[in-house]
């Protein structure tokens, strides 16, 4: 029998660390690989693996289809909304939205290196503490002034 000599200084490291002779590994190998049971347990395992795949992909694709929805929505909403722009103020219109667009994509960029997600952030539960709940001179029900 011939083994590459990556294989062979591998199974001869295995061999040292488990304490066993480097035929024995290779018996054990080999019987595993020819084992029945083996191969079920290989099939078990790789079906284990492609369902969360599916589940993965799901997954992605609802949220994929809620995102769509959401900015579809979204943009429906804004256009039934928007009140037209008189012709005068066109330009001036049309400089402040570019303006809006480059400050959007700037965030966008900064949010996205550094791994933040805004849709993450809606969805997570908000509990204000007392501090945040109340505004400055607003004391809470009960609360003496010192």
């Amino acid at each position: 029998m011939f083994l590459e000599r990556e294989h062979a200084q591998r199974l001869g490291e295995l061999a040292a660390v488990k304490g066993i002779s480097k035929s024995g590994i290779v018996a054990a190998a080999i019987a595993s690989f020819l084992s029945p049971e083996g191969a079920d347990r290989r099939e078990a395992a790789i079906a284990r693996r492609l369902d969360k795949l599916q589940s993965q992909g799901e997954r992605l694709a609802r949220d994929q289809t809620i995102l769509i929805e959401t900015l579809a929505l979204f943009i429906r909403l804004y256009l039934s909304v928007s009140t037209p722009i008189a012709e005068a103020h066109q330009e001036a219109a049309r400089a402040q939205g570019k303006a809006r667009f480059e400050q959007f994509i700037t965030q966008l960029g900064r949010d996205l290196q550094r791994g933040a997600s805004f849709a993450q952030a809606l969805q997570e539960p908000i509990i204000p503490t007392e501090s945040q709940f109340f505004t400055s001179g607003t004391q809470a029900p009960g609360a003496s002034t010192p």
